[in-house]
């Protein structure tokens, strides 16, 4: 199974460790990033650079590299039944299970979380938390890229809308969008631990980041650290 993984340079460790799990299931592990993008002149939306991130077609703070890179994997993939995922995550258990749980007749398959406005303001490494509608559904997304509601989202639609209609999806009806167990997408420190947790997202930091180290559940990114 190939799985994307988001890439960000502050993010070396969190990335080793969800390629490293990722690995260890025999999945094909690809790097994802917009610089990627930008040079091979996938990716043109304008960016400012000088302090924090910022997107100036969504009018708000872009806190990882990826953050709109991840809606170029059916592009870059081109057909198949491919994963992505945020670099902040432990793979616990087989992804290649996705592959007989999700509905094909589907243009994604995601958890479908209800995040409270209530959520930190700051998270990560001092990035700015933003709220939007279906925040982190897309965090881990199961593509299926050969569903004829995913070529809608061709270049123009990846370049120019603004971010949070790409988080949410809006190039999809509701009915193209399937649903995955909470365990698929478990978010650490925000959610009770379920019975048999297969993925764990670290969204709020990884426990290598300083003020992180003790949060709920970070023995099971260290474990996997040191593996």
């Amino acid at each position: 199974m190939r799985v994307f993984i988001g890439y960000d340079h502050r993010e070396l460790a969190a990335f080793d460790v969800a390629a490293k799990t990722a690995r260890s299931f025999g999945c094909e592990v690809i790097p994802l990033y917009e610089g990627r993008l930008r040079l091979s002149g996938m990716l043109t939306r304008p960016v400012d650079r000088r302090n924090l991130w910022y997107d100036l077609n969504s009018d708000a703070s872009q806190a990882t590299d990826f953050a709109i890179a991840r809606f170029g994997v059916p592009l870059l993939a081109h057909s198949g039944i491919v994963l992505f995922a945020d670099c902040d995550v432990v793979f616990l258990e087989d992804p290649h299970q996705l592959l007989g749980l999700i509905d094909e007749s589907k243009a994604v398959s995601v958890v479908k979380h209800e995040i409270p406005k209530s959520l930190p303001t700051i998270k990560m490494d001092g990035q700015v938390q933003s709220w939007y509608p279906r925040k982190l559904w897309s965090s881990i997304t199961v593509w299926n890229c050969d569903h004829p509601a995913n070529a809608r989202l061709n270049l123009t639609v990846l370049n120019q809308w603004p971010g949070r209609d790409l988080h949410a999806f809006r190039w999809l009806g509701d009915d193209d969008i399937g649903e995955l167990s909470p365990e698929w997408n478990w978010l650490c420190g925000l959610q009770p631990k379920p019975d048999n947790p297969k993925i764990a997202h670290f969204t709020l930091g990884t426990p290598n980041m300083p003020g992180h180290e003790d949060d709920p559940h970070a023995e099971i990114w260290l474990e996997a650290s040191r593996r």
